[in-house]
């Protein structure tokens, strides 16, 4: 008995052992809001019980800038990304920094959500649009009611050097040819304020402090369904996007751990997480969180992301002419 008790308990020492050595850390950089960063890693770690997640959550322009002295320096911590656009991770693709793979989660997707060599996957739609104080006297339906008369000094949008999804909007909006940067020249002249992210607009808006907001879709509409005095409004002209794409740098040392967390936000399970946290799915199929409109009444305007990444630092220069350094 004393023997099968020896030898089972040298099994478990075993199990043990090769469960430690299986086991993997992950470190997530994401601009994901913390709450939701931490819904996102507890879904996964609940999935994968052996691999734990570090996460660290600051704003796409700060934790890249972080990343990049990281990598600079030859030492980069973060072995995922889950940041706010494509654009960037473009940047990052094109200077060997990202890792190819081909999720099999992929054929639930649209082909123009992920890189077509597999190095960033879209997570979820998070659309930018227009939110107005209850109280305000205009109930604005397009981009371009906010430069009418009646918005004078009442409009608050984030800035583009803050804020990556505030950038890939200025974008977008420079490419509609009824809007285009002189758009945001009628804005400037009308009083608009840019600066800070969108967390400072969702306040500004709520408050009263502005009667209209230029901000991501979630924010409001979560804000609405607390009491808040706001709405939002999905303009006629159409909308931009990002969809916080998901990505696994090319010096990852838990590589299989990490590809296992990009199936996983892929994954049918990973998109309901995303979903009742209040996100547009990206994956084909899903239901809209309650308080938007049908997917299909949505329409977002088009972003050719290499396109966008060439134009980047010209269209920076471009705004911060335009509105100043905030």
């Amino acid at each position: 008995m004393k023997n099968l008790i020896s030898a089972f308990s040298a099994l478990v020492a075993v199990g043990l052992m090769v469960t430690s050595a299986d086991a993997a850390n992950l470190v997530l950089y994401t601009s994901q809001p913390n709450e939701d960063a931490q819904a996102t890693v507890d879904g996964f770690m609940a999935a994968n019980p052996d691999i734990k997640v570090d996460w660290v959550r600051d704003g796409t322009p700060k934790i890249m800038a972080k990343l990049m002295a990281e990598i600079e320096a030859g030492n980069p911590a973060a072995d995922l990304l889950l940041i706010a656009d494509t654009v960037t991770l473009q940047r990052m693709k094109e200077a060997g920094q990202l890792m190819a793979y081909r999720s099999p989660e992929a054929a639930n997707y649209d082909a123009s959500l992920y890189d077509a060599d597999g190095a960033y996957y879209s997570t979820k739609l998070i659309t930018t649009g227009i939110m107005y104080n209850t109280a305000a006297a205009m109930k604005p339906t397009s981009w371009a009611d906010l430069a009418k008369p009646e918005a004078k000094g009442l409009v608050a949008m984030p800035s583009p050097l803050t804020s990556g999804a505030a950038l890939i909007h200025a974008q977008t909006l420079a490419g509609v040819p009824s809007l285009g940067w002189d758009y945001y020249k009628a804005l400037q002249a009308n009083g608009a304020v840019a600066a800070g992210g969108n967390g400072a607009v969702l306040k500004s808006v709520a408050s009263g402090e502005k009667a209209y907001g230029v901000v991501v879709d979630y924010m409001p509409i979560r804000e609405k369904a607390k009491g808040a005095p706001v709405e939002f409004v999905f303009p006629t002209e159409g909308v931009s996007a990002v969809t916080e794409p998901v990505a696994i740098l090319s010096t990852s040392k838990n590589a299989e751990a990490a590809k296992k967390f990009v199936d996983y936000v892929l994954s049918e399970k990973g998109q309901e997480g995303f979903l009742k946290l209040g996100y547009i799915p990206a994956r084909n199929g899903m239901p809209v969180p309650e308080g938007f409109p049908a997917r299909d009444t949505i329409k977002v305007l088009p972003i050719d992301a290499a396109a966008a990444l060439k134009a980047t630092e010209d269209d920076l220069k471009t705004f911060s002419g335009i509105f100043g350094t905030n």
